[in-house]
């Protein structure tokens, strides 16, 4: 049986105690003696390596610096980050509704560089017409029975859009070519959605790869996921939306990334296979 959003998260909660309490253990000292040394009440330890609370970014500075273990302060806040922020954004769609979920992540878009997008379901994003937007953002509401702000969130999405004209934003995107004929939205929007591709693809900004069906590749089709420079990643599952920033985690999705476009094809080859899409409309 797979696990709840609930349960994932308390196992990651759960994680990061495991991992203080090693740190502890390694140290030789007590947690009578932490806790001495960092101005904490001994019960905060207890709370901290049992999961009931998770740790914040000083605390976990303190805890390593104390117990002689620094090296491990990046991961561990990594850890304790992913932890609080695990499913999330589907929970708080409930809520809030879809526009407030296009701007969960505006910052972090403003701030990054290089994006870099592998799309096994959808578009891209930056490359989403808004009548592809409404198609998908519907859809979406319908499955997870969220507030219908549908226009309000074409709107806010399709503002990101700009990141493609101003600054020296960078966008890597890899397509699966089974995502240009899904028939996510009618004839006349996918022709429309195709077409903005082809426009895309003349920017100085992008480069899109797309891998074609049934050639022999090195990675399997996964989850769609993005990767923001080289400090975090989103990963879209049905459920959810995962955030990851764990250093060794986010190599992964880099190398993955890599190994995937080894497998795709640019230039011409791409736009074959995207007007081969247009023409199958009819």
């Amino acid at each position: 049986m797979a696990t709840s959003p609930s349960s994932s998260a308390q196992q990651a909660r759960l994680a990061v105690g495991k991992r203080l309490r090693e740190i502890l253990r390694d140290s030789g000292l007590t947690a009578r003696a932490l806790a001495l040394a960092a101005g904490w009440d001994e019960s905060k330890c207890s709370r901290l390596v049992n999961g009931r609370t998770l740790p914040s970014d000083d605390d976990i500075r303190a805890w390593c610096r104390i117990c002689g273990a620094e090296e491990e302060i990046p991961d561990l806040i990594a850890a304790s980050r992913d932890a609080d922020s695990m499913y999330v954004e589907w929970k708080r769609l409930q809520r809030s509704g879809m526009k407030r979920l296009q701007e969960t992540r505006v910052s972090l878009y403003e701030e990054t560089r290089l994006f870099r997008f592998y799309c096994s379901q959808f578009m891209p994003w930056p490359l989403q017409t808004p009548g592809y937007m409404r198609a998908v953002l519907t859809a979406f509401a319908e499955f997870h029975d969220a507030p219908r702000d549908i226009e309000e969130a074409v709107t806010t999405r399709a503002a990101r859009n700009r990141l493609l004209y101003e600054g020296d934003h960078r966008f890597a995107i890899l397509m699966e070519e089974s995502v240009l004929h899904d028939r996510v939205a009618d004839d006349e929007v996918m022709a429309g959605q195709l077409g903005q591709l082809l426009e895309g693809m003349s920017l100085p900004s992008i480069s899109l790869g797309i891998i074609p069906s049934g050639v022999p590749r090195k990675l399997w089709t996964m989850e769609t996921f993005s990767i923001y420079d080289d400090k975090r990643v989103f990963v879209e599952l049905l459920s959810a939306g995962v955030t990851v920033t764990q250093p060794r985690e986010i190599a992964l999705y880099i190398k993955g990334f890599t190994e995937l476009a080894s497998s795709a094809v640019y230039g011409n080859q791409a736009r074959a296979l995207i007007t081969g899409a247009l023409a199958a409309l009819g």
